[in-house]
């Protein structure tokens, strides 16, 4: 594809499109029909970041993990020194040494891939499902479990609802054109967070939202900050403080109970626990606490009383629908929220009525949009892992500085594996991780670090061996259109030939394969075209549209059936909650949870309870600001912070823009544009003032996923908010993050170092460099091989297969089969199982599900 000159179809997370081609090189990127609404990381993104500088040029070491590859290998410069460029004979044959070497001194539990969410592109070779594949056929590795995303409320919600919820379709929009009257959002952007979508973005809920608005919809925004979201569709702000979402739900629910205006007949039929629940509202529970009136909520909201009275007054009133967003539950006691919103919904009593009741992926996959009931492309499987060592994804620092410290995860206990290898592909756990100088201090106990990416992220930047893989559009692969609605199949076509020396996700896996001795295993004689076609093969689409014509097309179409427009979250349940139960322990909402209560957890109460953050207003020290740090409009977390025509559009001098009211900026001598520095005892971030009156007193807002470079000082010099961020788990039940929010102090920076250099790549030395084959040590593989076990059931083959290529869940034994029953509910969908392989699932998770 070298002298290739034409137009090619191709897919991504920001939506599918056309790319020019002149001589090889891409010329111009044009959106196509298939999507409604593409945004500029489209039109001008994919292109820039494809032939910007921070590109890896080819296989790199770290300088003094080579030349003391047998002895001291300074991982304490990570970060900081020059990496040479080497061959990928060398580079891969020191990957599969590290590999083997680890495994044969520790055992593979000591082997972390922190490659757990797949992002890196929309297609079926997601890297961290390739990785997977590959150190299954070798006995395993230790892995992450839940995700920063929605980390809390993955593991709450089936105890409280019998369902994650947070990846679960919303009910159909024309359910809420037609019979919603007030929507809220609580914390919730769905104009900026469906820009993007985990497979292909096809934006089709846009015009939607505006056929909505158009039907006399009122909205209403709880939220420290007023979103795109809330300019778009007219919105009434509500200003709250932030972490305090807790208070204001019991509050309003207190006031429906003493002015008699809750749904006792709902309460009755459809929940469990409500006295319990009452008594804690009441201020007669145990804890001591006050009744939760709406002057108790204003003092810790900052909402007046009579505000919080009149919302629950209108909610109680109107066909009302709540959209919650992730960002809630990213903080400490981060269960509570969501809770404290369904309760407060069962005595609405408007659960499972069409257009009212909870939601909470409004703002994820097109949420809303219409299901088609398709099967999507089929995922390539990971196989078994033999390890059962795991790590909650924001717990990598205390894992590196704690092996074999014991913890709790949903009810289970645990202990941290001792972690000497990092093997990072497709994921920035760099960007990621909180407290990053608490990390940055850990990593030196870890051995080798090995991270495969296209650029030089974070991630990339700390490690000591780099395997530079291809962009999405230099392979073929294939997507599925809409996150929930499954309505179109897109062929992700080979745009143009790799960039520098580079190699895709499969190849790289399949090489180390071969060095290991289970090439056959990885690739089953096939090759990656053919599991292109295996994957549309298996899809719905197959049967109406022949493989060649898709790919001709560059798109295949599924029919969303009529009666699709009529589903209503949670409405089979209402309809019928004895033949529809829910997948609890009693089959209904369980507004107080016995389950929890047995576990013993502090952090972690069996009702939703207002527990005080370790960092909020409410307990600021003089002068410090809340911090809130949403997902970027602009970008997929860290992706896209090196297209450099993106960042022109929104950084200040250069750096991440910080969001602040003007009373606050005033009161530090702070002026738009100023470069400023946003401090506290974790660290320092040197960031753009943006002054708004978007944003209350109080509060200020930085976007998450900011490529980082630290200067003399250690600061970072272009505002990466981790390094400031909490490092504290949500709770003892979900060991999540609570990275979205923190305390800090702001102050005008007078001693920056220059313009950020986060997009100048390392000093690279180019050498030549080649070992004796004997020096890796590649026939060990073979009694390591042994100890893998292929052998899996047909359900165990299906459920590694097609159910675990995303971020969900991935060990059957850390659900019961209750929840199993509940989380099965969006993830068969999302699979495209039929009855018969549903069943096959459920029968190998029954088995192992967790007692």
């Amino acid at each position: 594809m070298a002298h290739f000159t034409g137009k090619v179809m191709h897919a991504s997370h920001y939506g599918p499109f056309v790319a020019t081609v002149k001589n090889g090189r891409i010329e111009k990127i044009d959106p196509t029909r298939f999507d409604a609404r593409p945004t500029e990381m489209l039109t001008m993104g994919i292109l820039a970041r494809t032939y910007d500088k921070t590109r890896i040029a080819g296989p790199m070491v770290r300088k003094s993990y080579l030349e003391g590859i047998s002895g001291d290998r300074k991982t304490e410069l990570r970060g900081r020194e020059e990496f040479v460029q080497v061959s990928w004979e060398v580079a891969l044959g020191l990957t599969a040494k590290a590999i083997l070497d680890t495994i044969e001194k520790h055992g593979n539990e000591a082997v972390f891939s922190s490659s757990y969410d797949g992002w890196s592109h929309g297609g079926i070779f997601r890297a961290n499902v390739l990785q997977g594949r590959f150190f299954n056929l070798l006995g395993g590795c230790s892995i992450t479990t839940g995700d920063y995303s929605g980390g809390a409320a993955q593991i709450a919600m089936p105890y409280v609802i019998g369902d994650m919820e947070i990846y679960s379709a919303q009910t159909a929009w024309q359910q809420v054109r037609d019979n919603t009257e007030v929507f809220v959002f609580v914390g919730c952007d769905p104009n900026k967070n469906n820009r993007i979508e985990y497979t292909t973005a096809d934006h089709e809920m846009f015009d939607h939202w505006d056929e909505i608005k158009k039907a006399g919809v009122k909205f209403i925004s709880i939220n420290p900050q007023f979103t795109t979201t809330d300019d778009k569709m007219g919105s009434e702000w509500v200003r709250i403080i932030p972490n305090t979402d807790t208070a204001l739900f019991l509050a309003m629910s207190y006031e429906l109970y003493i002015t008699g205006k809750y749904n006792k007949a709902f309460i009755e039929k459809y929940t469990v626990g409500f006295d319990r629940f009452l008594a804690y509202l009441v201020g007669k529970d145990a804890d001591g606490t006050p009744a939760k009136t709406a002057e108790w909520a204003a003092k810790i909201t900052g909402i007046p009383a009579e505000k919080i009275r009149e919302m629950a007054h209108l909610f109680a009133s109107k066909r009302t629908q709540f959209a919650g967003s992730w960002s809630i539950q990213r903080a400490h006691h981060g269960e509570m929220p969501y809770w404290a919103i369904i309760n407060f919904a069962c005595m609405l009593g408007s659960i499972g009525l069409p257009g009212q009741g909870v939601g909470f992926s409004w703002h994820y996959g097109g949420g809303g949009t219409a299901q088609s009931g398709a099967t999507g492309p089929l995922g390539i499987s990971q196989g078994r892992n033999a390890v059962k060592k795991i790590c909650p994804a924001s717990r990598i620092t205390e894992m590196i500085n704690n092996p074999g410290k014991a913890f709790t995860y949903n009810g289970s206990h645990y202990t941290y594996p001792l972690t000497k290898m990092i093997f990072n592909a497709g994921n920035n756990f760099m960007s990621h991780q909180q407290n990053l100088h608490e990390l940055i201090k850990a990593l030196p106990k870890v051995d080798t670090i090995v991270v495969q990416d296209c650029w030089w992220c974070a991630s990339a930047r700390w490690a000591d061996i780099v395997l530079p893989s291809t962009t999405p559009l230099e392979r073929n692969d294939i997507s599925s259109g809409g996150t929930y609605s499954i309505d179109k199949i897109f062929a992700m076509k080979q745009v143009i030939a790799p960039v520098g020396d580079t190699l895709d996700d499969f190849e790289i896996f399949r090489r180390l394969a071969v060095l290991c001795g289970v090439e056959m295993g990885f690739t089953e004689g096939k090759t990656q075209m053919d599991y292109v076609k295996l994957a549309y093969a298996g899809s719905s689409a197959a049967a109406t549209t022949p493989f060649e014509k898709f790919w001709a097309d560059g798109v295949a179409l599924m029919k969303v059936p009529p009666e699709a427009q009529r589903w209503v979250r949670h409405g089979d349940f209402r309809t019928d909650p004895v033949k529809h139960p829910l997948h609890t322990a009693s089959g209904k909402v369980e507004m107080y949870c016995a389950a929890i209560d047995k576990m013993g957890l502090a952090d972690c109460p069996p009702m939703p309870k207002f527990l005080e953050p370790e960092e909020y207003l409410g307990n600021a020290k003089p002068g410090q600001l809340h911090v809130v740090s949403p997902h970027p409009f602009y970008r997929v977390h860290s992706q896209m912070d090196n297209a450099e025509p993106l960042r022109k559009l929104y950084t200040v001098q250069g750096r991440e823009p910080l969001v602040i009211n003007r009373q606050d900026a005033q009161a530090r001598g702070i002026e738009d544009g100023d470069i400023v520095e946003l401090y506290n005892e974790r660290g320092t971030i040197v960031v753009g003032a943006r002054l708004s009156d978007k944003i209350m007193p109080g509060v200020v807002s930085i976007q998450e996923g900011a490529w980082p470079q630290l200067d003399r000082k250690g600061r970072c010099n272009n505002g990466l908010i981790n390094f400031i961020t909490n490092s504290r788990p949500a709770s003892g039940l979900s060991q999540a993050t609570v990275a979205d929010t923190c305390l800090a102090s702001l102050r005008k920076c007078l001693d920056p170092e220059g313009p950020t250099q986060a997009f100048e790549p390392p000093a690279i030395i180019r050498r030549k460099v080649k070992f004796d084959p004997k020096f890796y040590g590649l026939e060990r593989s073979w009694a390591l091989r042994q100890k893998a076990t292929a052998d899996m059931s047909p359900g165990e083959k299906i459920f590694y297969q097609r159910c675990t290529v995303c971020h969900g869940p991935r060990d059957p034994a850390q659900f019961n089969q209750k929840q199993w029953l509940g989380i099965t509910q969006s993830m068969f969908p999302r699979a495209g199982l039929n009855k018969d392989e549903q069943k096959l699932v459920l029968d190998f998770l029954y088995e192992n599900a967790k007692q």
